[in-house]
C-alpha cells in the first residue's frame, strides 16, 4: 500500500469518493510533495489553522528537516504534537510520545546504533497520509500508530503486539534543530491520565507548552526516567488498541484539560478522523477546479492544503492565550493565532486568505494589534507568542494595510493605523539609519538594500491606508518615504547596488554574486533585489528611463546565465529561470511586471513555464521551502489567472489561467472563472468578459471578485493585447 489510497482500507475506513463517483478533494492531496528536496513541509495529522500539527519527528536535526520529515528519510524518534511546515528554521516538536515495547534507552538515538535511543524505522511502504489522519508501522516494537486531531487535541491509536512489557513514552528532552528544553515536568495524575509541561528556548526564545493526556486502558504503573521522559507501562495482548489523547495549551494545564473536554471528551478515534476529514473538505470545497489533468489536480489541491496549516490557532477554547509579553491573557473576543512568516506570506498566502478566509483576516488582524500593544510593534515573524525577529523589512505593516485598503471588517482601522504607523517609526533595524540619510548606508548595516526596499514596500502600503483613512499628511510622508529605493539604482549598470554613507556605490560589483546573509542583499543578489519596487512601478519605470528600457533589462534577467557566484551563496536562491528565482520570494512579483509593461504575452509564456516546471507532483515538487504556505499560493492564484503584485494594492495582475473552469466561495456568493479556448499553446488573453460586459483592464479589483459574478476568459495562440496601455 502507498500514500493516499482511494480505497477503504479494513479497520481504518479511509474513504476518499462521495455520491456518485464524485471524488472528494481531499482525496487529490498529496501529502508527499514538498517532502524532497528542500519544501520541509509538515506529515502528520491537523485540521485546518489547528493548534497541533501531530506527526512523526525523525533524527536528523538538519535543514532538511525543520519539519521533522524528509522523504529521504525513515527513522521515527516519536510523534511530536507541534510541528512547523516549510520554514527555513526548525523549532517546536513539542510533547513527543513514543509507544514502546521492552527495555529501550530513554534518548533520541542515532541511527548508527539501532538500540541508542528510543528511536524506529516507519514502514513507509505501509504508510498512510491524508488529510486530518496519519499512519505507519514501527518494525522495532511491532506496534501500528494512527493519527488523528482537534484543532487543540492530539488523538493517538496504537495497535500493540502482545506483551508484559508496552508502553507509551512521554519525551520532553527532544525537540528540533534549534529547539532546546529549559524546564519540563510530568505527573500522572490517578491511572489514566498524565499531565505537564515543557519550556524551551530556541527560534521562539521563550515558548510554553502544557499537556494533558488521557489513556483508555488504565496504566500499570508510571516511572519518570532522568526527569524528562515518562513510562506509561501495559500488559497487552495481540493487536490490542490503546487511545490516548493529548490537549495542548499555551496557558496552564488547567487550560490543557479544558482544550481536551471541549474537543475530544469520548474516545471515537474513527468519528474524531471523520470530523478532521470533513474540516479539510469544507476548506478546499472553497476553491473548485476542473481540468483534465490528475496531476495538475493533484498538485492544486495539495497546493492549497499547504496553505491552511498556518497560521495556527493560538488560545484555549475559552480564548485565554500566551502573549508577546510574555504573560497569560484572558480571551478578548477574538481568536488568537500565532506561526506568522509574514516576510513570505503578505505577498500571496495572505492576499489568498482575504478572498478565501475573510471571516479569519478579522482575527488575525486583532492578534497582530495585540502582539503590537504588547511588544511595541508589530510582528515580524511571530513563534507561539515570541518575536524572532527573523528576515528584513516590515512585513506586518502590508498585511494590515491591505485588510484596511480591501475593506475587512473585525477590528478597529484606527488602532491598526496607529500599529503600523509605530511599527514604521520605530527607530530600530535599520531605520533609525534610513530616517536619517534617506536610505541604509551599505558600510553602516549588513543586508542594507533588503532591509530599505522592504522598508519602502511596506511605507508605500502604509501610504496606501493611510490614503483610504482619509490621512493626508500620513499619506504624503510615508508615500515619499517609499521611493526610498531610488537611492540604490545605478544607471550605469541598471542594478541596485549598496550605497555606502558617503554616497558611492560598494565596489567591486558583480550582480551574480552572492554571500548568504552577508552582503547588501538578503537570499538574494542584484538580480532579484533589482525587481523587488512591487508598490511603485512607474518609479522602477523611470529609473530605466523608459518602459523600453525596462522591459529589455527584465528580459536579460530571464535569459542570462542561472549561475549564483560565491563559496557561500544563498540556498534559498533555486528554481532558477535565468537569474529569476522562483524558489525564493523576492521574485514572486516579477513575471507580472510585463503585464504592468504593456506585454502580458511575456507574463503568460514565463507564469505558464513555472507552472509546469517548477511545481511537480512528486516529492521533490517545489522548487524551495514551502515558506508557510507563500510558495504554494503562488501557484493557486496564479494558476487561476491573476496575482496581486502591490502591497495593499486591491487588485490582481492578470497572467494565463491554467483551468478550464474554477468556482471560488466568496462573501457574495460565488466568483466563476470559465476559460475558453484554454490549451498549452492558447495560453494568452485575447479577450476578457466580467459577468457579460467586455473588460479592457489589465487586472482585477479585489471588490469585483469577492462580490461573486464571472469572469471569462478567451484564450489565444497569438500573443495580444487586450487592454489599452494606463
Amino acid at each position: 500500500m502507498t500514500r493516499n489510497i482511494a480505497l477503504f482500507i479494513a479497520g481504518i475506513g479511509i474513504i476518499t469518493s462521495v455520491g456518485c463517483g464524485q471524488q472528494k478533494l481531499t482525496g487529490f492531496v498529496d501529502t508527499s510533495i514538498g517532502t524532497g528536496g528542500h519544501g520541509h513541509v509538515f506529515v502528520g495529522a491537523n485540521v485546518p489553522f489547528g493548534f497541533v500539527q501531530l506527526g512523526p519527528t525523525s533524527i536528523p536535526e538538519e535543514w532538511d528537516w525543520t519539519s521533522g520529515y524528509h522523504e529521504s528519510d525513515s527513522t521515527i524518534i516519536g510523534f511530536s504534537h507541534t510541528h512547523l511546515s516549510g520554514t527555513g528554521i526548525g523549532d517546536l516538536f513539542d510533547i513527543t510520545v513514543m509507544p514502546a515495547t521492552g527495555e529501550v534507552t530513554y534518548a533520541r538515538g542515532t541511527e548508527e546504533d539501532p538500540e541508542s535511543g528510543l528511536w524506529s524505522y516507519g514502514d513507509r511502504s505501509r504508510e498512510i497520509s491524508v488529510p486530518g489522519y496519519y499512519s505507519i508501522p514501527l518494525t522495532r516494537y511491532g506496534i501500528t500508530a494512527e493519527l488523528t486531531a482537534t484543532c487543540r487535541v492530539g488523538m493517538h491509536r496504537y495497535s500493540f503486539p502482545a506483551s508484559e512489557d508496552a508502553a507509551i513514552i512521554f519525551d520532553l528532552e527532544n525537540g528540533g534543530c534549534w529547539d532546546e528544553t529549559t524546564e519540563a515536568g510530568m505527573t500522572a495524575e490517578g491511572n489514566d491520565r498524565i499531565t505537564g509541561y515543557r519550556f524551551s528556548k530556541g527560534w521562539a526564545d521563550n515558548q510554553k507548552i502544557y499537556f494533558a493526556a488521557e489513556f483508555s486502558k488504565p496504566f500499570d504503573k508510571f516511572e519518570l526516567h532522568d526527569s524528562l521522559y515518562g513510562r506509561a507501562s501495559f500488559r497487552t495482548s495481540e493487536g490490542e488498541k490503546i487511545i490516548m489523547k493529548v490537549g495542548l495549551s499555551s496557558v496552564s494545564i488547567e487550560g490543557a484539560k479544558k482544550n481536551l473536554e471541549a474537543e475530544a471528551a469520548g474516545w471515537d478515534f474513527d468519528g474524531v478522523r471523520k470530523k478532521a476529514e470533513n474540516a479539510w473538505e469544507e476548506e478546499l470545497s472553497k476553491i473548485k477546479i476542473s481540468t483534465g489533468n490528475a496531476d495538475d489536480k493533484k498538485i492544486f489541491y495539495t497546493a492549497l492544503y499547504h496553505t491552511m496549516i498556518a497560521p495556527s490557532v493560538f488560545c484555549d477554547v475559552d480564548g485565554s492565550y500566551y502573549g508577546a509579553d510574555n504573560r497569560n491573557h484572558s480571551g478578548e473576543g477574538f481568536v488568537n493565532y500565532t506561526t506568522f512568516s509574514l516576510w513570505d506570506t503578505y505577498r500571496a498566502a495572505k492576499p489568498l486568505m482575504t478572498i478565501i478566509h475573510p471571516e479569519k483576516m478579522g482575527d488575525i488582524i486583532n492578534t497582530m494589534l495585540n502582539i503590537y500593544r504588547q511588544q511595541g510593534k508589530l510582528p515580524v515573524w511571530h513563534l507561539m507568542g515570541c518575536e524572532t525577529d527573523c528576515m528584513v523589512g516590515n512585513p506586518g505593516i502590508p498585511v494590515v494595510a491591505d485588510a484596511i485598503v480591501k475593506g475587512i471588517g473585525g477590528f478597529d482601522k484606527e488602532a491598526a493605523f496607529e500599529a503600523m504607523k509605530a511599527s514604521a517609526m520605530l527607530g530600530e533595524r535599520g531605520q533609525d539609519l534610513r530616517m536619517k540619510y534617506g536610505y541604509i548606508p551599505s558600510d553602516m548595516m549588513n543586508e542594507s538594500i533588503a532591509y530599505d526596499m522592504e522598508y519602502a514596500l511596506a511605507d508605500g502600503a502604509l501610504a496606501k491606508a493611510a490614503e483610504i483613512l482619509g490621512k493626508d499628511e500620513d499619506f504624503r510622508y510615508f508615500n515619499e518615504r517609499s521611493h526610498s529605493y531610488r537611492n540604490y539604482f545605478d544607471r550605469e549598470t541598471g542594478f541596485m547596488r549598496g550605497l555606502d554613507s558617503r554616497g558611492e556605490f560598494r565596489t567591486p560589483f558583480n550582480p551574480y554574486a552572492s554571500t548568504h546573509r552577508q552582503d547588501d542583499y538578503c537570499e538574494g543578489n542584484a538580480w532579484q533585489y533589482t525587481w523587488l519596487v512591487p508598490h511603485d512601478f512607474e518609479g522602477l519605470k523611470n529609473c530605466f528611463g523608459s518602459t523600453e528600457a525596462l522591459i529589455t533589462k527584465l528580459d536579460s534577467l530571464f535569459s542570462v546565465s542561472p549561475e549564483v557566484e560565491g563559496l557561500s551563496s544563498s540556498p534559498d536562491i533555486s528554481g532558477l529561470i535565468g537569474q529569476y528565482a522562483h524558489g525564493n520570494e523576492p521574485s514572486h512579483h516579477i513575471i507580472y511586471f510585463y503585464t504592468m509593461a504593456g506585454q502580458p504575452w511575456k507574463t503568460a509564456d514565463k507564469v505558464r513555464e513555472v507552472l509546469g516546471t517548477l511545481y511537480h507532483a512528486e516529492p521533490d515538487g517545489l522548487s524551495g521551502n514551502e515558506d508557510v504556505g507563500q510558495m504554494s499560493a503562488w501557484y493557486i492564484l496564479s494558476s487561476l489567472g491573476f496575482y496581486q503584485v502591490e502591497p495593499a494594492g486591491a487588485r490582481y495582475w492578470f497572467g494565463s489561467p491554467a483551468f478550464d473552469e474554477a468556482e471560488i466561495k466568496v462573501e457574495g456568493g460565488i466568483f466563476r472563472i470559465s476559460v475558453l479556448n484554454n490549451s498549452d499553446s492558447n495560453r494568452y488573453i485575447s479577450r476578457i468578459t466580467l459577468n457579460g460586459k467586455p473588460y479592457n483592464k489589465p487586472y482585477i479589483n479585489h471588490k469585483d471578485i469577492v462580490k461573486g459574478g464571472e469572469l471569462v476568459f478567451e484564450m489565444s495562440d497569438k500573443p495580444a493585447l487586450w487592454y489599452a496601455n494606463e
